[in-house]
């Protein structure tokens, strides 16, 4: 039995994919000793979930708020989705300086977390996972900016919000969900969102819930067709791992998980998203590494979510170097693929299109593409005393692919590169129920563009070609997991207990003269114990203590620097410092 069989069968409140001897981290280094059950206290509840996360921002313009739906997901898990219909409101009609979308909950009893997600008009706008409940209950709420989505929200669309939940005589949580959308109307002082000129959903269903659940060796594939004047394609991509995935960075090589099939899972380590367009590579997504509410040890996060657990980011591809060979009024079809999937994968896409409003049609052609699907992964498993096998896996990604397009305002030229590390170190020990795993995930995608302009006719026509313009999305995700099962007969008699550290950071720049500028700041971190023990199925340690320090850009490009500790289910701290540009300069040196 694999690891996440075990965890569920545990029924210790366990997660939605929670993998024994697993985990995130970040930024510190792996092996300083897991947690204990012995002598641990009995956590009883805990307080509500909160995140050092800042928020959103809200205009003070004259706004409406519609409540687009209001539902108690009980046991769903294999009903269609929640359906209904987003209209704008007519006491708030358009232009818009921001919508803002509100996910906020409520559950009591025994559950284990769930996915969620929320499509409008077909895109997915929001993907999230739920927390496990208390006897008394809990509540939480969630916000995104969904302003990207305008071009869907003008008229009336489908709205369709998935949930699938489970509810039994063991498992009695019902999550009751409210999910509202705020229209901020736009003025002088706040112009309208700055938005793609048409939102082009990838889902496998335009109505209703439209992510993809792959398996191995499985890809999403859709055929579309696209405007004729395209001068920029954008791709988000959306992607989670399931089952034996979900924590697929303490994955072992096959070998080493049959060996000890009831606490690891095999496939190796390294994962990635990758895209093509009609059949030719067009970008990779390096998935951040996950961690459910219930994963590894319940207790961690209680009550700080781990990074990327309730607002899950998607990732930006720019496609905008195959938009010459998407312009020609024919069908495309577009390909996501998570590569080395050993589980099920939840997948879906999202294009984001901008257009020539000078010419109804626009032509070119895809001059460079050096991306290939096959990354060059090494891995070594190394006996390293006793029962402990260490296992390494490495992998580095260096592409480019470049295309030019001629419209109204000359002739354009985009190149995307990138640039990727991937490092995992994965101590195996004690039959399989110890894992320390030490990962680095860094890089940085690079995009080019110039411009070519044409000025006057005939003879004297001349061309000006501008500095290009240079952006640049760098990141990290540093991960480290010490976990432990000490004990286990039985889903009435075991020991769990972990540390884990992970980490986020993101650095947007720009390109003047020698320097780069950056123009928006990640750095949020999480660091959590746990152990969890029951014995004649009685609890007899259930304890965790949990900290959060982001340091970043808010989306006004103000410092927000916010430190939150917990213990025993509750916060000891929470303080919000000052902090300035210096302050994110200095934060986003390192990624450079």
């Amino acid at each position: 039995m694999r690891a996440w069989g075990l965890r569920h069968r545990l029924g210790v409140l366990g997660g939605a994919a929670v993998l024994l001897a697993t985990a995130l981290g970040t930024l510190g280094t792996a092996g300083a000793g897991t947690a204990t059950a012995a002598d641990a206290p009995v956590e009883t509840g805990y307080q509500n979930p909160v995140t050092a996360l800042p928020p959103v921002s809200r205009p003070p313009t004259p706004h409406c708020t519609v409540t687009v739906m209001r539902n108690d997901f009980g046991n769903t898990i294999s009903s269609p989705p929640y359906t209904g219909t987003v209209t704008p409101p007519e006491s708030c009609p358009g232009p818009w300086t921001k919508v803002v979308l509100d996910w906020s909950g409520t559950v009591q009893g025994r559950q284990y977390d769930r996915l969620a997600g929320v499509w409008i008009g077909g895109a997915e706008v929001l993907r999230t996972s739920t927390p496990e409940p208390t006897a008394d209950g809990i509540s939480w709420h969630l916000e995104k900016d969904v302003s990207s989505y305008i071009p869907l929200l003008r008229t009336a669309r489908p709205l369709a919000v998935s949930l699938g939940n489970v509810v039994n005589s063991t498992y009695t949580g019902v999550y009751r969900m409210t999910l509202t959308l705020t229209y901020y109307q736009a003025d002088r002082q706040h112009p309208a969102a700055r938005t793609a000129d048409q939102v082009l959903p990838l889902s496998s269903d335009p109505a209703g819930a439209g992510w993809y659940s792959l398996g191995p060796g499985q890809s999403a594939v859709k055929t579309v067709t696209l405007p004729r004047n395209l001068t920029g394609v954008q791709l988000e991509v959306y992607a989670r791992g399931g089952g034996c995935d979900e924590q697929w960075f303490d994955s072992v090589p096959s070998d080493l998980a049959a060996r000890y099939p009831d606490y690891l899972c095999g496939g190796g380590a390294y994962r990635e998203v990758q895209v093509s367009v009609d059949g030719r590579p067009a970008g990779i997504a390096q998935p951040y590494p996950v961690v459910y509410s219930g994963g590894i040890v319940p207790t961690l996060w209680r009550p700080i979510p781990a990074v990327d657990q309730f607002v899950t980011q998607a990732y930006d591809l720019d496609l905008t170097p195959f938009a010459g060979e998407l312009v020609d009024g024919k069908p495309h079809t577009f390909t996501l693929t998570p590569y080395g999937a050993a589980d099920t994968w939840t997948v879906d896409g999202t294009l984001f299109l901008d257009t020539d409003h000078g010419a109804a049609r626009t032509h070119g052609a895809l001059s460079g593409d050096t991306l290939t699907l096959s990354p060059a992964v090494s891995t070594t498993e190394t006996p390293v005393g006793g029962d402990t096998t260490e296992v390494r896996t490495t992998a580095q990604r260096d592409w480019q692919t470049s295309g030019w397009l001629q419209t109204s305002h000359g002739r354009v030229v985009s190149t995307v590169s990138q640039h990727a590390v991937y490092r995992n170190t994965d101590a195996v020990s004690s039959g399989g129920q110890r894992q320390r795993v030490a990962q680095q995930e860094y890089g940085a995608t690079t995009v080019t563009t110039s411009h070519d302009t044409a000025r006057g006719t005939g003879r004297g026509a001349t061309r000006d070609a501008g500095r290009p313009s240079v952006v640049r999305h760098a990141w990290s995700y540093p991960v480290t997991v010490d976990s432990d099962v000490p004990l286990y007969t039985d889903g009435d008699n075991y020991s769990l207990s972990a540390t884990v550290s992970q980490g986020r950071v993101l650095v947007d720049s720009v390109r003047s003269g020698n320097r780069w500028l950056p123009t928006a700041v990640t750095d949020d971190r999480v660091d959590a114990t746990g152990v969890l023990a029951r014995t004649g199925g009685l609890t007899t340690a259930a304890d965790g203590t949990d900290s959060e320090h982001y340091l970043g850009s808010t989306d006004t490009g103000d410092c927000y620097d916010r430190s939150i500790t917990a213990a025993h289910g509750y916060v000891t701290a929470d303080r919000l410092l000052r902090c300035d540009r210096h302050t994110l300069a200095a934060v986003a040196t390192p990624s450079g």
